[in-house]
């Protein structure tokens, strides 16, 4: 592997906002002694957590139930897992480690919007919002928009040329070097995992959603990209980010083993989340087969017992 010149110290003067967030060596306690609640992140967190827990309030107020699972999913690895990687201690090191970034960039785009899906948000809004505000909300769920973005080959194309867009130009530098914009790289990545994993794997109703076996094969698919992004970034002979990484003069940590294991990371944790969802996927579309079985046999049953019941008073 080859290795950039040593930074000099002009370099390292040239980037202040770098220098001036250096964090202490990381440690397993540095996720708690670090943890910060001044994101706006941590904010929506918690109004998202407060609004479904009140929707599932109104459904038990009248009777209704709603499967325990699908609220653990919701709150515990989708907006939990948000929390971890967003306002726990991690947050302090995502723009000093590239490896804590790709732990970020697996949970925000592979992990939490899967579990967000089995959630099923959308489902328990449209059981609990008053007749005008629920009109809105499917208007919004059919709109040509969310068809366009819902499609599974878009969602797809979208899934797998944004890493490629963000770390591969001089984007990613500028993550780096501006909080708010680090803070949208954060959204945008929630955001285009749920594009993909919704169509794939929600319980939520969407138009145009795709087969079973098609939505596998598009899973499937999914897994060499981990592969080749991983390998790359493992097997790159510069450094990404630039010289960001070494101005940061940390003595605990080498820059280009530290983008090593980032691409690990990206690489093992990508395939491992792939086929375990494609696992998921399969059981999802032996259940859906088991009910439209039970559903012919109902059928069935009340097609031959009408036929008896006509042959009895012929």
């Amino acid at each position: 592997m080859l290795h950039a010149d040593p930074i000099s110290a002009a370099a390292a003067v040239a980037a202040p906002a770098a220098t001036a967030a250096v964090p202490p060596p990381f440690t397993v306690t540095s996720v708690f002694t670090e943890t910060k609640l001044d994101s706006w992140l941590a904010v929506g967190l918690v109004l998202a957590a407060g609004v479904y827990l009140y929707g599932v309030h109104r459904l038990r107020l009248r009777g209704d139930r709603w499967p325990v699972a699908r609220t653990v999913f919701f709150l515990g690895p989708g907006l939990g897992g948000i929390a971890a990687v967003t306002v726990s201690g991690l947050h302090a090191y995502d723009t000093a480690l590239l490896s804590v970034h790709m732990v970020q960039h697996m949970v925000l785009s592979m992990i939490s919007p899967i579990f967000l899906a089995l959630g099923a948000p959308v489902t328990l809004a449209l059981r609990t919002l008053p007749p005008r505000p629920r009109k809105r909300l499917l208007a919004v769920v059919h709109s040509r928009i969310a068809r366009i973005y819902s499609f599974p080959l878009v969602a797809f194309t979208i899934f797998v040329v944004n890493p490629f867009a963000l770390y591969f130009t001089d984007l990613y530098r500028y993550t780096l070097e501006h909080a708010w914009a680090h803070e949208v790289v954060h959204a945008h990545f929630i955001m285009t995992g749920c594009v993909f994993f919704w169509p794939l794997l929600g319980l939520d109703p969407l138009p145009g959603r795709w087969p079973y076996p098609a939505r596998a094969l598009l899973m499937l698919l999914s897994v060499p990209f981990h592969t080749v992004l991983g390998l790359t970034i493992m097997q790159s002979s510069t450094l990404f980010g630039g010289d960001w990484y070494p101005s940061l003069g940390l003595t605990w940590s080498d820059p280009w083993q530290d983008q090593v294991v980032a691409g690990g990371i990206l690489w093992a944790g990508g395939e491992f989340v792939s086929v375990t969802m494609l696992a998921v996927l399969v059981v999802q579309w032996m259940r859906h087969a088991e009910r439209e079985a039970r559903r012919v046999d109902r059928d069935l049953d009340r097609q031959e017992a009408r036929q008896r019941a006509a042959e009895s008073t012929a």
